[in-house]
């Protein structure tokens, strides 16, 4: 995928720029990069990863792409309660990072999530359209199987936002749980 097909999938999620907004399993920044031009710079955006280095290269890179915008990155990992507090969240993105969590933990970790957005946030998911993983995508989710976890975990309502290919598990969705 390319940076428009990334910023594709979350647009729809995304219904206006500024906002506080955070990404958890951030890594290097691709998604990142589409949350920041989407958020602009008049935005406020956390990006969290267990990565150190992968979070500095991901504020790199969006400090050259959408200057004034303010990033924060934390280091720790999403599984479990952050070491700082977030403020409360417009949104949240997480793009390609819940399949690593395996599936009789992921209620917990997606309540733990929840509990960072502001009454009516939006939890942004990006995730392979796919049940069955393997070693590098372990524990994958289809849309439905999202629509059912989002509502087991809170969520009032769940939407499709879009689709694209995927030459690894066929294709990836994202969702916007709210």
């Amino acid at each position: 995928m390319q940076h428009a097909d990334h910023v594709a999938l979350l647009r729809p999620g995304i219904a206006h720029s500024g906002g506080v907004w955070a990404e958890f399993g951030a890594g290097t920044g691709a998604f990142t990069l589409a949350l920041a031009e989407l958020v602009g710079p008049t935005g406020t955006l956390y990006t969290v990863d267990r990565e150190t280095a992968a979070l500095r290269e991901g504020a790199r890179q969006v400090a050259a792409q959408t200057p004034g915008l303010k990033l924060t990155p934390v280091t720790a990992d999403f599984t479990k309660a952050l070491p700082q507090p977030l403020p409360p969240l417009d949104g949240l993105v997480m793009a390609n990072a819940l399949h690593f969590v395996a599936d009789r933990h992921k209620e917990a970790v997606v309540r733990l999530l929840k509990g960072y957005l502001k009454p009516g946030g939006a939890f942004v998911l990006v995730e392979y359209n796919v049940d069955k993983g393997n070693l590098w995508v372990p524990h994958p989710l289809t849309f439905a199987t999202w629509q059912t976890l989002a509502a087991r975990a809170g969520f009032a309502q769940t939407r499709l936002l879009g689709t694209r290919p995927s030459s690894f598990l066929r294709e990836f969705f994202s969702a916007a749980s709210v």
